[in-house]
């Protein structure tokens, strides 16, 4: 039976503006992601898509309803906790990759090891092999500045899964890099969140990138307008028709 890894329960989030009043960044959305699921989340600038990505991520507190990962309700964890959990259950790759630039593609991923108390002789050695499944065993000991970047994208990948979480977040993850790059990044990504039953979530302007996915979340003015399920809808939509 397939786990449902993440939910989300009527969240809304409230920001104050400038001159006075409230806006709804996130105006009550819910839905459900299981594990061995990729969901896309699209809609226009302001959208609200990035603001629900960071609350996605225990980077922001929601201001009403719940989010539960792995059956754990952020609202109701102490800082402390939130840490550890964002620490253990959350994996992130996001548009900048984020990569440490002293220290070589596989010490970037090993260093996720070490943050969770992993980083023996078994966990390098997975660290080795994910890498390698990512085509890059030849780049094993290359410094990021060392790397195109796909090549960079690929090992932010590698870091965002090596510690086994219950949900990666994939923000823009394409925008900086060419088609053909973006095709091979978002087409290795979503295959190892199935393989590795892991619950996936990206964030993306490039609908084309939507053909690897499962579903689609649609966003606009902090609402969750449409939910594409339909492989043929969502094959459409990739194709711009």
């Amino acid at each position: 039976m397939t786990n449902t890894a993440l939910e989300v329960r009527n969240v809304i989030k409230t920001f104050n503006i400038e001159g006075g009043g409230t806006i709804n960044a996130v105006d009550d959305v819910s839905f459900d992601v299981k594990s061995g699921e990729f969901v896309a989340l699209v809609g226009p600038s302001g959208s609200g898509k990035t603001t629900m990505l960071s609350i996605l991520a225990a980077l922001l507190t929601p201001t009403d309803g719940e989010v539960l990962i792995d059956g754990k309700d952020l609202a109701r964890l102490n800082e402390r906790k939130r840490v550890k959990l964002r620490r253990e259950k959350i994996g992130f790759t996001f548009q900048s990759n984020n990569l440490i630039p002293f220290l070589t593609a596989e010490e970037n991923v090993n260093f996720m090891l070490r943050l969770n108390g992993k980083g023996n002789k078994a966990g390098r050695m997975r660290s080795a092999e994910l890498l390698a499944r990512l085509g890059l065993s030849d780049r094993l000991r290359n410094l990021p500045g060392q790397m195109s970047g796909g090549q960079q994208q690929r090992v932010a990948i590698a870091r965002a899964l090596i510690h086994n979480p219950a949900l990666v977040l994939a923000d823009e993850p394409t925008a900086s890099l060419d088609t053909e790059r973006a095709y091979q990044v978002v087409e290795t990504f979503a295959n190892l969140i199935h393989e590795n039953e892991r619950a996936g979530i990206m964030v993306t302007h490039d609908l084309r990138m939507c053909k690897y996915v499962d579903r689609v979340l649609k966003m606009q003015d902090g609402k969750l307008v449409k939910i594409i399920e339909d492989k043929e809808e969502i094959e459409k939509l990739a194709r711009g028709e």
